[in-house]
């Protein structure tokens, strides 16, 4: 059987979209050759013992240092080459040109094909973290010129939505060599409750990170907006740091519903499950900027609260619309809206029986084309497809 290795500058296990793909992929390829090689950001600064993650995932973390990411991106690719030396692999698969670059600088040292999953660019997505970045010519200059690298060393670029494929193309990128592998959900993880929605007093929930371009902030203002005629309260539930908090904290105060807002910290899959089935409207407000529009991605919590059974608003962008149709699927509103998303929430409480059209629909959507059995066999395709071209 093939030796594979998968790399990635994240911290796995993590209450984050990536992990969760992270995690998919790596299981499914173990499953497929015995093993795979998996190598992670460890959670803290000490060295984590290698574990079996997964049935046959050997999960080695590395511990990053520094006080910048660059200093951590350095600190990491530093002892993954350490744990590269002396080893070969006929694929290695990478997530970022963070982990990917060492391997594209020296491809034939460490393997006979290499395989770059696109679900972000640092290009795009950093100046959303680090502001600064979008002013910093000579490091933007650096990104795309390592981010080039890694594509054009790929013997497979895989991808999640069309238009992140659309982007990859105008970047020189052969569009015989991307294959686009949407996001998944495993239903087990997910069991269908039909929707429930209380007209009397509405609850929604959002779930994920409060990254700038998720538009955390727009659903507290639809929130906001909403409660001047109707009683409401909005879940927020993810990964927060303190200034995060503080911002949403203040906006709500300043429209009067910080008493009708509760932040809470990432639950297990099961307490989450349990507040989608809670909820009576999941809100997915992702905002029209460059990160969604142009780069693209493919919103795993649109997917999971899809396949919930909890009505999904969110906006129309091209990612919104790869995975179902408004009025049928979701209700898809005009993006960086929060009146359209309070006309959204008006619509749901007006119709309950749209809620439920929705709520079934939806689950038969994912159950047809958004598992990650449909995802993961796609992926083996991609490599068996690889490796027979190798030989």
């Amino acid at each position: 059987m093939p030796k594979l290795a998968y790399l990635c500058f994240d911290v796995v296990p993590a209450p984050k979209g990536a992990a969760i793909h992270i995690a998919a992929f790596t299981q499914a390829l173990a499953q497929w050759c015995g093993s795979v090689q998996f190598v992670s950001v460890a959670p803290t600064l000490e060295i984590s013992p290698t574990v079996e993650r997964w049935p046959g995932v050997i999960h080695t973390a590395l511990p990053t240092s520094g006080k910048t990411l660059i200093d951590r991106v350095i600190t990491f690719r530093q002892r993954l080459e350490q744990w590269l030396v002396g080893q070969w692999f006929d694929v290695i698969h990478v997530r970022s040109m963070y982990e990917g670059f060492p391997i594209a600088l020296q491809k034939s040292k460490y393997c006979q094909a290499l395989i770059l999953e696109v679900n972000g660019l640092p290009s795009i997505e950093l100046k959303y973290r680090y502001p600064r970045v979008a002013d910093d010519r000579e490091l933007m200059h650096k990104l795309i010129a390592q981010e080039d690298l890694c594509l054009e060393q790929a013997d497979r670029v895989l991808t999640v939505s069309q238009v992140t494929r659309d982007y990859l193309i105008q970047r020189g990128v052969s569009p015989t060599k991307i294959q686009v592998i949407a996001n998944g959900v495993n239903l087990d993880f997910f069991p269908y409750q039909a929707s429930q929605l209380d007209p009397e007093s509405l609850h929604l929930l959002y779930f994920g990170t409060l990254s700038a371009w998720q538009g955390v902030d727009l659903a507290v203002e639809a929130l906001g907006l909403f409660c001047r005629d109707f009683p409401a309260t909005l879940t927020v539930v993810g990964p927060a740091k303190p200034k995060q908090v503080r911002v949403l904290t203040k906006l709500a105060t300043k429209l009067g519903v910080d008493k009708r807002l509760n932040i809470l910290e990432p639950l297990s899959q099961s307490d989450l499950c349990l507040q989608m089935h809670t909820a009576d409207v999941i809100l997915a407000p992702l905002k029209p900027n460059d990160r969604n529009c142009t780069q693209g991605c493919c919103p795993l919590k649109v997917l999971e609260g899809m396949a919930s059974g909890t009505p999904v608003i969110t906006s129309d962008l091209p990612v919104v619309r790869e995975l179902g149709m408004s009025d049928t699927h979701f209700l898809a509103v005009h993006p960086g809206s929060a009146k359209a998303i309070k006309d959204g929430l008006l619509r749901l409480r007006a119709h309950p029986e749209l809620g439920m059209q929705l709520s079934q629909n939806a689950r038969s959507q994912i159950t047809q084309q958004f598992t990650w059995q449909q995802a993961t066999h796609k992926l083996i395709d991609c490599y068996q497809t690889l490796l027979e071209s190798c030989d």
